[in-house]
């Protein structure tokens, strides 16, 4: 695998969720046919359907041996942690990148830790929790979950969170033309998950954009959950993944003031007739730089 080791969650970019039966699988894990895509996720679990899972499990091997390598970041989500498990010893399976595992919560967190063992250095895979139930909305159960992935926090890539499973939850659905984030309470549950997890040095990957033909409303959410603090965000149509590129971008001054704030190491300044404080806005000016790194500047 020639991942490098930590991956950043910047370098995810728009992750794409492919169905595991998709008759192109191969030629996108190979970069062919979507050369501006950053990271695609093999999809085993809720993308797939059932009568197309044997079928996807039979050809996965033949479909791994034929990947040519690339820079695109190659991730599986299996149907659960037997799957998972099945996975880990599979031939070519080095050429995954990680995993997302689906449904994280109390019932099943500590069988899907034990697949990454901490004794195992350096790890071989990366992976990102999905939380996608009743976890969502207990703060109590978010904050068990994080102590429980703290350990792991150099193999997590981000965290994830299912936003159409936690609208089924409440019995709501998107309206056309509004945000996620114009809804009153999945607003508060995504704050709180940016809340409990943030500030102990996990990213978390924004939910998906699910009207594919609305682009204004789609880079107007991104705009959004990057003033926000998101890394990343999952893509479920091709035409999501250039605006995607193209809003992860920087300004120059983005970047200018980015830098001078990392110059020093403390004091104030005055960055375009607005404060700038070195100490508590370097975190920021940080994943500027990284943005700038992995998708240049406007």
């Amino acid at each position: 695998m020639a991942t490098p080791k930590p991956l950043p969650a910047i370098a995810l970019g728009g992750t794409l969720f492919v169905p595991a039966s998709h008759k192109d699988l191969e030629t996108i894990l190979s970069g062919e046919k979507y050369p501006d895509l950053r990271s695609v996720v093999i999809d085993f679990e809720d993308g797939l359907a059932e009568t197309d899972r044997p079928d996807a499990l039979n050809n996965l091997p033949g479909t791994l041996a034929g990947i040519k390598e690339n820079k695109l970041l190659r991730f599986i989500r299996p149907q659960d942690t037997a799957m998972l498990e099945t996975f880990l010893v599979q031939k070519h399976i080095e050429k995954i990148d990680g995993f997302i595992l689906p449904k994280f919560g109390m019932g099943n967190a500590e069988e899907y830790l034990s697949l990454f063992p901490l004794s195992v250095s350096p790890f071989t895979h990366f992976f990102m929790p999905s939380i996608e139930s009743e976890e969502l909305f207990d703060t109590q159960k978010l904050q068990k979950l994080r102590e429980m992935l703290l350990p792991y926090r150099e193999q997590i890539v981000c965290i994830r969170f299912g936003a159409e499973d936690m609208l089924r939850q409440l019995g709501l659905r998107r309206v056309i033309g509004k945000s996620l984030y114009d809804m009153l309470v999945p607003s508060q549950v995504i704050a709180n998950i940016l809340a409990t997890f943030k500030p102990y040095g996990f990213d978390i990957s924004a939910p998906v954009f699910p009207d594919f033909s609305d682009k204004t409303g789609f880079e107007e959410e991104i705009k959004e959950e990057l003033e926000n603090g998101f890394v990343s965000k999952t893509i479920i149509h091709p035409r999501q993944i250039a605006p995607m590129n193209e809003l992860y971008r920087v300004t120059e001054d983005e970047l200018r003031e980015a830098k001078a704030l990392l110059s020093r190491k403390d004091g104030v300044m005055n960055l375009g007739g607005r404060m700038g404080e070195a100490k508590t806005q370097s975190p920021w000016a940080e994943r500027i730089l990284k943005r700038a790194e992995y998708f240049d500047v406007v």
